[in-house]
């Protein structure tokens, strides 16, 4: 199996929590679905079709802070501005301060099913970007690896399905942004996905009798010739019916 691999890096990068308006800003831990769809998007220079399109993520950092932004909150306004010959007021508002969660130095390998879209990552359409639009980042690597079957992997610093929880009993539940509905004023959708720092290894998992069989897969060049467990990442959808048996890869 042939798939295209990205290495991207960058100086800083916050995930916004939905929801939270005034006060504090949360950042989620990993990029969300509809976060990676729009970075892609940003390289193709066009939306593109999830349909079969999956994607696998790896993302580290090295520390999260805070920093503090402001928001100018507007309504509508009358009078004129305090200037001659000034023309009518429509719009006024105040500076509103607030804190932000940031992630210094990150780091993302992505792989997607798609090696054909090697040439649009090599010269992308729009600035490189994850997060918010001021978060530049640069590729250090974009590749067509190849995949081999292996018997066991470890995982790490990625984005599983919800159903992998109870298996591997470790990870953070959280319920992220899975696609825009670009149709319908960007309505998004919402579901529940486990973000897994620790290491875990699929020796140490538990099994139930109703789970999918998992298959596990390795980059070629890093499997051949070691006896040491490689290090895995799953496969995901942005469409929910296709989220089906679970793909292991390294």
């Amino acid at each position: 199996m042939q798939v295209l691999k990205i290495v991207a890096e960058g100086a800083i990068t916050s995930f916004r929590y939905p929801h939270f308006m005034q006060g504090v800003q949360p950042t989620y831990e990993m990029p969300p679905p509809a976060t990676l769809y729009g970075h892609i998007a940003s390289a193709l220079g066009e939306w593109f079709d999830p349909q079969g399109v999956q994607f696998a993520i790896c993302f580290s950092f090295l520390k999260r802070a805070q920093e503090v932004e402001s928001t100018i909150l507007l309504s509508e306004a009358g009078g004129k501005l305090e200037v001659p010959n000034a023309p009518p007021k429509v719009l006024e508002g105040n500076v509103n301060p607030f804190t932000r969660e940031v992630l210094f130095e990150p780091r993302m390998t992505l792989y997607l099913n798609q090696p054909q879209w090697k040439e649009a990552f090599l010269h992308p359409r729009y600035a490189v970007a994850l997060g918010r639009s001021q978060d530049l980042f640069f590729y250090r690597e974009v590749s067509l690896v190849n995949l081999i079957p292996v018997s066991s992997a470890y995982l790490e610093n990625t984005l599983l399905p919800y159903s992998m929880a109870r298996r591997i009993g470790r990870g953070q539940v959280v319920t992220m942004p899975r696609l825009l509905d670009l149709e319908h004023k960007r309505k998004p959708s919402f579901e529940r996905y486990l973000v897994l720092r620790n290491r875990s290894s699929s020796t140490e998992w538990l099994s139930f009798p109703d789970d999918p069989p998992l298959q596990l897969w390795a980059e070629s060049e890093l499997a051949k010739g070691t006896d040491n467990e490689p290090c895995g990442i799953v496969f995901l959808n942005w469409l929910p019916e296709e989220n089906g048996n679970p793909t292991l890869l390294a």
